[in-house]
Parts: C-alpha cells; structure tokens; sequence
C-alpha cells in the first residue's frame, strides 16, 4: 500500500536528520532576521474604514490632508475660574516641549469650574504617539503640583489614547508569553514525566511563532495589520504548535508501548498521527480564509496571521518533529521526574483505564447520553439569544477606573461631543463656489455651538466637525449621527455639486458593524462547506461530515452563550478581574465561530480518524468507537488542558476584548474536548451504526483514503540504552 504524505514525510525525517533540523532552523533564523530587518506596518486609520465613513477617510486620505492628532486636557478647580493659574502653568509647559502647535485659549464649561485646552501633537499624526510623551509628562507633573491646591488634570486624545494601547498591548503580550509558556510547560511535563518530552512540542511551538511572526511582518507591508493581530497569531500558534506535537509524540510512545521497534512506532505515528495534523492543520487554513471574505481589514490580518502560524507548525510538526524523534530515540524520556513518570507500559491502554470506564455507559445508553449533552449545551447557549454587539468604548474596553477612561468620561460630561465629534466631508470641483459654499454655512450653522468648518482651498475639500451629544457614543450620539446622515447633510446639499460624506469615530464604528452583519453569512456559508468538503473527503462518509458541522455549531452556541452571561450581564465576571460591559465586543462572535470551527477539528479529525482505523481492522461499530476514543482521550485531553490554560491567559489580561476572547475560546474547547468528544460524539455514532461509514452510490468516485498503516504484529517491546538513537 502506497504510503500517505504524512508517512513519507516522518520516514524521510527520520533519514535525514541533520538535514531536516538543520532545514528548520535555518528557516526560523531566516524568517525572524527578515522580519526584523523590515517590520510591521501597521494599519492608518484612514485605512480601516468602510461604508460612508472609508469614503470620507478616502477622500482626505486622496487630497493628501493628514488629519492631526488632536488633544484635550480639562483643568478642574474647587471653584469658578480657580483653575486659571493651574491652565496659563500648563499652557506654557505644553508650548515648551516643542511637540504641540495650535494650542487654543482655555475653554470654560457652563458653571465655571472647568477649562479645556485644546491642541495638536507636531509631525505626522501616524508619528504622535512616539511623540506624546513629553506632553503626557508635562501634564502629570501639572496634575501632582494642582492636586495640592485642589485642582485636577485629565488628558485623552488621538495620540494619548494610541500610545497608551499600544503600551497596554505590548504588556499583555508579553504577560501572556511569560505565562502561558510555563502553564504548558508544566502541563506537558505532567502528562508526560519527562523534561525533554515536555520540552520538545513547546519548543517546536515557540519557533514556529517566532517563525511566524517574522514571516507576517514582511507580509505586512502588503497587507497592513492591527496592532491585536500578533496576540492573536501567538494564541493559535502556541495552542495549534503544541497541539500537533502532542498528537503525534503521544502516538509514537503508544506505539513504542506496545512491543513496537523505534522504527516502526514512528512510521506508525507518521502514518496517522502525522496524517491527522495534516488534515487538522488544512482544515483550520481553509477555515480562517473565510475571514478575507468579511471584507474588513481587521479579518483579513486575522486571517492572514493564523494561517501563517498554523501552517508553519502543522509543516514542523511532520518534518522537524520525527526527525528530531529518530534522533532521540528513547532520550526522549531524558530529564524523568519522580512521581510523574507516565511513559506508557507494555499493554497501556488497552482497558481504555479512566476513559474507558467513563465511555461504558455512554455506549450502553447512546440515547439518553446524546440527549442530556445535547440538552447541557444548548442550556448553555440559551443567553446568546439576547446577544448584543457594539464596538466597545473606553470606559467597557479598558475598565470604568482606568485612568484613560475616567478622563474620557469626565471630559465628556463637561464637554459633551468633544473627543469625538462626528466629521462631514465634502469635495467638489470647485470648493469655492458660491452653491458649495452656501451650503456648507448653512450646515455649520444648523450644526449649532462647536461645529467648526475647515476648508482646503487647494484640494477642494472641506471638513466640518460636529459635536454629538452624549458621551459621543451612546444611543443619543447614535441617534443624532443617523439624523445628521439621512436629513441634516442630505438637505444642505440637495441639488449641490458636491460630495457630502459623514465619518468620525462613531460613525466608523457603525459602518464597520453594518459591513460586518453583512458578512458573517457568506463566511458562515464558506467554513460550514469547507469543513463538510474536507472531511467528506476524508472519511468518505457525509454522516461524518454534517455530524461534525452539528457538533461544532453546539461548541459555539455554547460558547456564545457563556460569553452573553459572563460579560453582557456580568454574572461572575468579578471572578476573573473584569466587569459588566453590557455587550459583546462586535467582531468577536464571528472571530470565536471562525476559530472555534478550525480549532475543534484537531480534536474531531484525531479521534475519527482512530476510530476509522479501528473500523478499517475489522471492528465493529461500537468497538471502533471504544478503541477510538479510550486511546486518544490521553492526547486530547492533555491538548485540550493546553489550550484552555493558554486561552485562560488571555481571560485575565487588561481588555475586555482579550477576555471575551479567551474565555469565549476556553469553554469552547473544554466542552469540546469533554462533553462533545467523550459523550456527544460516541452517542451519536453508536446511535447512527453502520450509516456513519457507508458512502452514497452517487459518491463512490471519491478517493479511497486510508487512515492506518500496514502494521507488523506488535513484539515483544525491545527497550534501548539511553541515548540510543531509532534504527533507520
């Protein structure tokens, strides 16, 4: 029987060493010199706008207006006009940096206690966050001398706010690495005893991140990328990277178990294992491509970024790993620590030990097991009916007592609509023109107190900033920028030559929602084919394949539903050091469906496959399903423990997207590696018999694909020194 590519891969490995290693290596260094050398480029604003507010951004982006990064501080006193010392102080620290220009006179709020500066941040606005600094210390050292004389200080602004993200992005990064790395370190070396056995998929893991990460940075200056694109591409790259290891060293140790000779237990290994990460890794690739088709640049850096990582491990994991496997030989159990030896005996496995005491009853009822699992998931889905979605604002992303978002707040309630008015912008062929100019009064007027028109002469294009009321995102800002988009600018241009467009912050932020509700059916549509495709393709059986659509959409909807409780009514978010926000962060229910449809397959295509192997040997139904699931409940569950530790790092850190998202990814793969894997999919099966494996007269074209290895009969095991290497 010809041998698979996953097969063929693994025994070349294992004969060329040196050569496999070495490959590898070279390729990690080349990547991250290369990526280093050229950097990330990082997408502009202007960029990640669509619908009406893109055309806007594109149309100053087209005239070669760079919108300044403007900045705000509120000056507060005990008293009416008390802070008039404290603010002339402070205008004439602001000025000496030499990074602001246009600093306005003090503007008083309505009772007199408050005064906010106005200015902007020298240079290019894509620079004012590397340039802040001196303004943000000149301000603390304001607010330290004031707060004696009862006078406070608050900034927030467009490089202020950057800056701050930026630094709060990098530190959670760095928290997560330093963090999920030991968790699955200590994970692995508990599933396995061993140092060098738990060091070998963590490792394997880190350089293809590191290889990764180089790769999508020269990817970058074709598609630029969100600064939450490398946090994302290090939680699947861990996670994936340590999964397809896992997968396929458990194997190989199985294997030597049972009387294999080294050489044949990694063929073995190679042959299913290796061809599971395979069909795993194709799987997710496929699945994460659906991304691109939202249209929305934050998708498509997300798509790019986690095939790029997910590719690179499953691509390591058939090569680099059975090399380096034939290299170790039994020195794979090097480092074994006391008490935690778990190198499987001769004949492990082979009562199914805890899995197969678990999976007894489930067999012997299918039924009633289907149905109570299927009843638990879909009570956990329950409050995703009343999901809501909003692109989260300061105060609910980084927490009601950050320092950014209580000084947004108390500037908004004195200066309603000031840090984010909403921006019409019109061109025309002629700016100046007497039509074109009537029209643009009349709307600054109508606009009322704060509207401020700008017009570049040169360009024929005109700006005007209008405050909206409210804290400029909440349900009257929302109202009043839909009056403004369908009868204020309508009307003042009607019958005008001119191109009217409304854009701002908030008005990105709705169209970004609008593009995104229009694209989660056809990406819904791509993955849900994709998967059925590939695994039909598979396992030649479309039971198999719209079972395993069924299960994976009960993994989500649970997953939805727990994120609903968790961070929309706020029940036990105080557990994990978060807070109530009243919503879901709008692009994570799509992000979750895309991931959680990729990642469920490692699980899904490892144990089908084994129990397609044991099926393929004779077995029967249920016992294929036995053996299947009782030898690999130790990989996934070790993978599944893996990965929850990595994506509960992500629960903890600062904002509330990173915890929506891993804590919406961590139930997910809990419930997946538990209550799908060990009870919902073997009730089914057993509940399905002999349909699971027959394949319709109109499909027996496809492919015959098989799913084991022509294996000798097992001898008795031949154990060798430490240090020997596998025969080859």
């Amino acid at each position: 029987m010809r041998r698979n590519l996953a097969a063929r891969l693994g025994v070349w490995s294992a004969h060329h060493r040196k050569t496999a290693v070495l490959g590898w290596l070279v390729f990690v260094v080349l990547a991250t010199v290369l990526g280093g050398a050229s950097g990330m480029v990082t997408a502009s604003d202007d960029e990640m706008g669509v619908g009406e507010s893109g055309r806007a951004a594109a149309i100053l982006k087209d005239a070669g207006i760079d919108e300044p990064a403007g900045e705000l501080v509120m000056v507060t006193a005990r008293t009416a006009d008390g802070w008039q010392e404290a603010a002339a102080d402070l205008s004439k620290a602001l000025t000496a940096t030499g990074d602001v220009r246009g600093l306005q006179a003090p503007l008083p709020s309505e009772d007199g206690k408050d005064a906010l500066l106005r200015f902007e941040i020298r240079g290019p606005s894509d620079e004012a966050a590397d340039r802040v600094q001196p303004v943000l210390d000149a301000v603390a050292k304001a607010g330290e001398k004031g707060a004696a004389h009862g006078i406070s200080v608050h900034q927030f602004g467009d490089a202020s706010s950057e800056k701050h993200l930026s630094d709060l992005l990098a530190d959670d990064l760095r928290k997560a690495e330093f963090t999920a790395v030991p968790l699955a370190l200590g994970i692995l070396l508990v599933a396995f005893g061993a140092v060098v056995a738990a060091l070998l998929p963590v490792g394997l893991a880190l350089t293809a991140c590191v290889a990764a990460f180089g790769l999508l940075s020269l990817a970058s200056h074709r598609l630029h990328l969100f600064e939450t694109t490398y946090s994302v591409m290090f939680l699947m790259g861990l996670a994936v990277g340590v999964d397809y290891c896992l997968f396929y060293l458990r194997r190989e140790r199985d294997e030597r178990a049972a009387g294999r000779d080294a050489r044949t237990a990694l063929r073995i290994a190679a042959a299913t294992s290796g061809r599971a990460v395979l069909v795993s890794g194709l799987t997710v690739m496929v699945a994460m491509a659906g991304m691109f088709l939202t249209g929305l640049l934050l998708f498509k850096g997300f798509a790019l970024a986690t095939i790029l990582v997910v590719c690179v491990a499953m691509v390591g994991s058939v090569t680099v790993l059975p090399a380096l496997l034939a290299g170790l030989g039994d020195r794979i159990d090097a480092g074994r620590v006391p008490f935690l030896n778990r190198r499987p005996k001769k004949g492990a496995h082979t009562g199914g030990g805890i899995a197969g005491t678990l999976l007894r009853p489930v067999l012997a009822r299918p039924k009633s097991f289907a149905v109570g699992a299927a009843v638990l998931l879909l009570a956990l889905a329950a409050p995703a009916l009343g999901m809501r979605t909003e692109q989260l604002g300061l105060e609910k992303q980084f927490g009601s007592d950050a320092p950014l978002s209580v000084s947004y707040k108390k500037i908004t309630e004195k200066f309603p609509g000031g840090p984010s008015p909403a921006l019409v912008v019109v061109t025309a062929d002629d700016i100046g023109a007497r039509p074109v100019r009537d029209a643009l009064d009349a709307l600054t007027k109508r606009a009322g107190d704060g509207a401020e028109l700008t017009v570049h002469r040169a360009a024929d294009v005109a700006e005007i900033e209008v405050p909206l009321p409210g804290d400029g995102t909440d349900a009257e800002a929302k109202e009043a920028l839909g009056e403004l988009r369908d009868e204020t600018v309508p009307a003042a241009f009607r019958g005008v030559d001119a191109e009217a467009r409304v854009g701002g912050e908030l008005a990105s932020s709705e169209d970004f929602g609008d593009q995104l509700g229009r694209g989660i059916v056809p990406v819904f549509g791509f993955i849900a084919a994709v998967t059925f495709l590939l695994m039909l393709l598979s396992f030649r059986s479309v039971v198999i394949a719209a079972t395993s659509i069924a299960l994976n959409l009960l993994s989500v909807g649970a997953a939805y539903g727990v994120m609903t409780a968790v961070f929309q009514h706020g029940w036990g978010a105080e557990l994990i050091g978060s807070e109530k926000a009243g919503a879901i962060e709008n692009w994570m229910p799509l992000f979750v469906l895309v991931v959680l449809f990729g990642l469920s397959m490692d699980y899904h295509v490892f144990v089908v496959s084994r129990i397609r192997e044991a099926r393929d040997r004779g077995m029967d139904n249920r016992a294929a399903i036995r053996e299947g699931v009782t030898r690999t409940a130790g990989a996934v569950t070790g993978a599944a423990v893996i990965m929850v530790a990595v994506f509960a790092v992500f629960g903890t850190l600062s904002m509330q997207d990173m915890q929506q998202m891993g804590v919406g990814l961590g139930v997910a793969v809990l419930l997946d590696a538990t209550v799908v894997r060990m009870v919902l999919l073997p009730s089914v099966m057993a509940l399905l018999g002999e349909r699971n494996w027959r394949t319709p007269r109109a499909l027996s074209w496809l492919p015959e694909v098989s799913h084991s290895e022509e294996i000798p009969p097992a001898a008795p095991a031949e154990r060798h020194p430490a240090g020997a290497h596998a025969p080859h």
